[in-house]
């Protein structure tokens, strides 16, 4: 990857860049006050079947099909199995889409219907950063927000997050380098978890 290129993936999906990812737990906030994930061992089980077989492997796929050319926001948004997690991805595309105007990238017409992991698709092949490159950097920084999440919930010390997130790294590459393009999860906790969040009596995050 030209170095311009890997620069501008850094920018995109580092935490500074204003997508608002911080507020938000993907349902991890549920799963950690019911006990469900309680510990450094529970976390990462919990993030490689999100990888594997949940919420971001369906990301993955989309973002590679947008990256190739194809209209797939509404299908994204169809994937979106609860209200918050509608309002996550459409919230986080929106920030992005904006933001990356400094990149002499205009806001779309349809900004607000752009799912996150789509308009990330957009921004990447406008600039000609590799598909593979942008897939790993975006599930890289997809489970180091939920890793920071968890440390402030669990609570988890920075040590034990920090080996969370070495111990992903064989799960992000396998699932960067994977061809598939079969769409469809079956992390069925993780998608109750996240329904239930949203009654949650006291809450961190939007979801």
């Amino acid at each position: 990857m030209a170095n311009s290129a890997l620069l501008r993936l850094l920018t995109w999906l580092s935490p500074g860049f204003p997508t608002g990812g911080f507020a938000y737990s993907s349902g991890l906030e549920y799963v950690v006050e019911t006990g469900v994930v309680s510990d450094e061992a529970s976390l990462a089980d919990w993030l490689q079947t999100l990888v594997t077989h949940g919420a971001l492997w369906s990301d993955v796929i989309l973002l590679r099909t947008a990256y190739r050319g194809e209209d797939v926001s509404a299908l994204g948004l169809a994937l979106c199995t609860t209200a918050e997690r509608r309002l996550e991805t459409l919230a986080q595309g929106s920030a992005f889409v904006r933001a990356a105007a400094a990149w002499s990238c205009p806001p779309r017409n349809d900004e607000d219907a752009t799912p996150y992991p789509i308009a990330v698709a957009h921004l990447a092949a406008a600039h000609d950063v590799p598909e593979d490159d942008t897939v790993l950097a975006y599930l890289h920084a997809a489970t180091a927000n939920l890793v920071s999440a968890a440390i402030r919930l669990i609570p988890l010390g920075q040590a034990a997050g920090l080996r969370v997130q070495a111990g992903l790294e064989p799960t992000l590459l396998a699932a960067a380098a994977r061809r598939d393009t079969e769409l469809g999860t079956a992390a069925w906790s993780a998608d109750i978890a996240a329904m239930r969040h949203e009654t949650q009596y006291t809450r961190l995050f939007r979801t």
